[in-house]
């Protein structure tokens, strides 16, 4: 005859089962939350310290806007902050756009001015595409009493981007020979060697952009690297190539991965444009996007990988 203990044995032991399943859902889910609340809140310390820097930033753009830490940071420990504008269901976005300021810690307008345009963002992004924005990738620099162009360990980053021959390019034709040795234009002892860099380099892996927007200041042009042709004008701003350096991200993006790379250059490095001109650079800036991106030039993300593995695993190599 069949034993009915056993089965309530059973039966006890699944809905054990079941309730502690359930009470570690909850407790992984408050921590969870926990941790969200902590990363919101040391994004939202950071950006105060941006806003209590440049006037043009508000206390209020870093209250409950999406403004996130990305879990990496500088060199002095100040986490790098991105706001994603993901696509609207069910719409497909058309490109990926990654928008970046504050390569350069002393170009302050470069900054301020995709603040302003995360505010455009923040009231108007319907989907058309999927952004990506960096407002101050060097935090360390724009942050010194007296804003520096390079990191905290005094590398320009805007030159420590893998390109081909980077130690004789880079580090001795461009640096010793060209600059004289020039401190705001140190490209580091070696490529990606500066976590703002490394983290960016592996940013463009993950996140696949069809298009990079950099903004600089002051030489008051549009520069230009990679597929297809950049824009003739952005407002006022022109299109003047400047020419690519080795171990620059319009090298790296533009021409070695065939990633457009538009670099905007405002006129002025501590001055703003008028509210007009700024909204006159998006738009025209959106519109070229709309009309270029993607072209039939697909981006060369193959041997990237490989690159940033390798990249990797000497770095764990070096730590055992």
């Amino acid at each position: 005859m069949r034993q009915v203990r056993p089965a309530r044995g059973r039966r006890v032991t699944k809905a054990y089962a079941v309730a502690l399943a359930l009470a570690l859902a909850a407790n992984a889910g408050a921590a969870n939350d926990k941790h969200k609340e902590e990363d919101a809140e040391t994004a939202r310390q950071a950006c105060l310290q941006i806003a209590a820097r440049l006037a043009s930033v508000r206390s209020s753009d870093c209250a409950g806007r999406g403004l996130r830490a990305t879990g990496d940071y500088s060199v002095k420990g100040r986490p790098i902050l991105e706001k994603i504008y993901p696509p609207v269901f069910p719409r497909k976005p058309q490109a990926r756009v990654l928008l970046l300021g504050g390569i350069h810690g002393d170009e302050l307008s470069s900054v301020s001015i995709v603040f302003k345009w995360m505010r455009i963002l923040d009231k108007y992004h319907s989907g058309l595409f999927h952004w990506k924005v960096v407002p101050a990738l060097n935090p360390d620099g724009l942050l010194r009493r007296n804003a520096q162009r390079t990191n905290a360990n005094g590398v320009d980053l805007n030159r420590n981007f893998p390109t081909p021959d980077w130690k004789k390019r880079a580090l001795g034709d461009y640096w010793i020979r060209r600059t004289g040795r020039s401190p705001r234009r140190y490209p580091g002892p070696a490529p990606l060697s500066e976590p703002e860099a490394y983290w960016l380099a592996k940013e463009i892996e993950r996140f696949r952009p069809d298009v990079i927007v950099s903004v600089h200041a002051p030489y008051g042009v549009v520069d230009f690297d990679g597929p297809p042709h950049g824009p003739k004008r952005l407002g006022r701003l022109h299109l003047n190539l400047l020419g690519t350096y080795p171990g620059s991200l319009g090298n790296y993006a533009g021409v070695q991965m065939n990633i457009p790379v538009v670099t905007i250059e405002l006129k002025h490095a501590g001055i703003m444009p008028k509210e007009r001109e700024i909204r006159r650079i998006w738009v025209d800036l959106v519109r070229w996007i709309k009309r270029n991106i993607p072209k039939d030039t697909p981006p060369v993300y193959t041997g990237l990988q490989a690159y940033m593995k390798d990249l990797e695993d000497r770095k764990e190599s070096r730590k055992n």
